[in-house]
């Protein structure tokens, strides 16, 4: 079994947030994190300093390897800063 995790702090929302399932559109200083285990993603994101987590919309997600999961990681920060109710981007898959 393969784990492994990521924390992003101190990243902006662009405009219009970060789209959660549990409480809506967050935005401003939030923390990222992922958690990739037993082939799948999960993303959550925090304000910053806080100590609830926000499930982000479209998590978890199917990842087949630790690369793929930090790929994932660097994508999910980068819509957190473009905004636009940001959800969970998706991956292109590698050919089989």
């Amino acid at each position: 079994m393969s784990w492994a995790s990521w924390t992003t702090p101190g990243v902006y929302t662009g405009r219009g947030g970060v789209l959660t399932d549990e409480v809506g559109t967050v935005t401003g200083d939030l923390t990222v994190h992922t958690t990739f285990a037993d082939g799948e993603a999960r993303i959550a994101v925090q304000y910053t300093g806080a100590s609830d987590w926000f499930t982000m919309a479209g998590s978890p997600v199917p990842c087949s390897s630790e690369t793929e999961s930090r790929d994932l990681h660097e994508a999910v920060v980068e819509a957190v800063r473009a905004g636009q109710a940001a959800t969970v981007p998706v991956m292109p898959r590698p050919p089989a």
